[in-house]
């Protein structure tokens, strides 16, 4: 009876099917009102109403609606399709991105000795920065904000020079806005960003410019990640599971896990538990059974642990709310904000089953750089779909002459003269002289050239050029940029030395691999 009324609701002009012949109706029209309480009343017995309405339901087919008109209508059919309720489409417009750059990277030190984490180069000619800009771009995001805090000026004049958006004309309402820390009034002003939700905080009051004021969602991003990503598919998962915070999260061995915030989940993805690195018994508290994640049985043993990528989308009256009245003390998103709103919220997780690496070590920098001469390598920054953006410098193309080259990245710019290159990365403009052995070293390159005749006259003068001179050897080596490394020079650590701090002569040791800093000299002859 549910499918007769619901079908001559929505068509009054629907083909009908004829009932005269079961004795219903014979002065008009039936509209399940009046005139078939009339009929009803006019029926000797409602056995008879009942016999004739099953004799004629049973020749109505499933799924197939009919409708009761008049008597002069023939019997036909109309087909009504149930109706979709299709989930909101995520919209990059209504997206922006914040891009933390601000921290100190102590673990980076010397690298960090004069720039920021975003800044420190990878790839032969990235930056780290470049990733998650790159990533939002190829998403379709173009709402970005980049907050730095330390050693800043390198990041800035690559941002500068690398996404300039125009004026707003050609490039819509898209913008990349640097956000540096800032004293302003008030108490709280005065303070340096005491970490990632406090920065986020300090420059709250941008989401009430009028240039945010369709912002929906909000992603926080880290400047020093490795991976390739598609945001929108992120974010898609956050509006899906209709989420107020999701978290990017990625299977963990037990390694490394109590690196990262870890968390727990239920069957349908929210987070239930989250802890900030833990440490011995908190730490195997922490393990679960990732088969929920659509592991096999196998990598669930391997990888027990459902680790934080320190990626998040939150709606953005959600992070407001969190930041200036549910938890105005709370300084960090990853031990205070997350725990805290995983009670209260619905705090999705959202597997990212591909590459991604955290950035945050000497070691996990020169390990990354090393693997990408792999084959095939686990990450390429190569993708016609997805291409990863830098600093156009415009260079020539690397001359390489009577070299030796082996599982190796060369950078554009370059001038390798009879030398051997093995597992290793050389960055743009660099340059290696005859005899020169590099194995498992990441060269970062230089800022600029020397011409022909500055080398010549160095080299008479008893000074080193930039580059690496005749017949030394590198190895398990990463070289700052401008570095200038004389002939004969051996850079081994054949000690095994794991740290040690030799600023005055250049370089420093960190787990086991010698760095050589920026604009540093090493004179013709030593060994490290």
């Amino acid at each position: 009876m549910d499918s007769f009324c619901g079908a001559l609701m929505a068509s009054a002009g629907a083909n009908a099917v004829n009932f005269n012949k079961g004795g219903i109706g014979n002065d008009g029209t039936i509209f399940w009102g009046e005139n078939l309480k009339k009929n009803l009343k006019s029926w000797d017995s409602r056995a008879q109403l009942r016999k004739n309405l099953i004799s004629r339901v049973k020749k109505i087919k499933p799924g197939v609606a009919y409708s009761l008109l008049t008597s002069d209508v023939n019997e036909e059919t109309v087909i009504f399709e149930a109706p979709v309720f299709e989930t909101p489409q995520a919209d990059p417009s209504n997206v922006a991105s914040i891009i933390l750059g601000g921290g100190a990277g102590t673990r980076l030190f010397p690298l960090t000795s004069r720039r920021a984490k975003p800044a420190v180069p990878i790839g032969g000619c990235y930056r780290l920065i470049d990733i998650p800009m790159s990533n939002c771009i190829n998403s379709g995001i173009k709402k970005i904000f980049i907050l730095t805090q330390f050693n800043s000026f390198s990041l800035n004049r690559h941002l500068a020079r690398t996404y300039n958006f125009g004026n707003g004309v050609s490039f819509g309402d898209g913008f990349v806005e640097v956000l540096a820390a800032t004293q302003t009034p008030g108490e709280a002003g005065k303070k340096w960003f005491q970490g990632t939700a406090d920065a986020v905080r300090q420059f709250i009051w941008m989401f009430e410019d009028a240039k945010t004021k369709n912002v929906e969602h909000v992603l926080i991003l880290s400047g020093d990640h490795l991976y390739r990503m598609n945001y929108m598919e992120f974010v898609q998962k956050h509006i899906d599971t209709n989420a107020d915070i999701t978290v990017s999260c990625v299977p963990m061995d037990d390694s490394r896990a109590s690196d990262y915030g870890l968390m727990k989940i239920d069957s349908t993805g929210r987070i239930i538990q989250f802890a900030e690195k833990p440490k011995g018994t908190d730490l195997k508290a922490m393990q679960v059974d990732t088969t929920l994640l659509g592991l096999s049985k196998q990598e669930a043993m391997q990888f027990p642990y459902i680790a934080s990528m320190g990626v998040y989308v939150f709606r953005t009256d959600v992070l407001l709310k969190l930041l200036r009245c549910s938890y105005p003390s709370c300084n960090d998103f990853g031990s205070e904000i997350i725990p805290s709103a995983v009670k209260e919220h619905n705090v999705q997780a959202y597997l990212f089953n591909d590459y991604w690496e955290d950035i945050g070590t000497i070691k996990s920098l020169f390990d990354a750089n090393l693997a990408l001469t792999e084959q095939p390598p686990k990450f390429q920054f190569y993708d016609p779909k997805t291409p990863f953006f830098t600093s156009p410098r415009f260079l020539p193309p690397t001359k390489v002459d009577k070299c030796r080259i082996v599982d190796a990245i060369i950078s554009h710019g370059c001038f390798l003269r009879e030398c051997s290159v093995q597992h290793s990365i050389v960055g743009v403009r660099s340059r290696l002289e005859s005899g020169v052995e590099l194995t498992d070293t990441m060269m970062m390159g230089a800022d600029y050239y020397q011409t022909e005749s500055e080398i010549a006259s160095l080299l008479a003068e008893g000074k080193v050029p930039i580059g690496v001179g005749q017949n030394t050897k590198i190895r398990n080596c990463i070289i700052d940029k401008n570095a200038k490394i004389g002939k004969d020079v051996i850079i081994t650590n054949a000690d095994g030395v794991q740290e040690a701090d030799r600023p005055s002569e250049g370089f420093y040791i960190r787990s086991g691999i010698t760095a050589v800093l920026k604009n540093a000299t090493i004179k013709d002859g030593t060994i490290i």
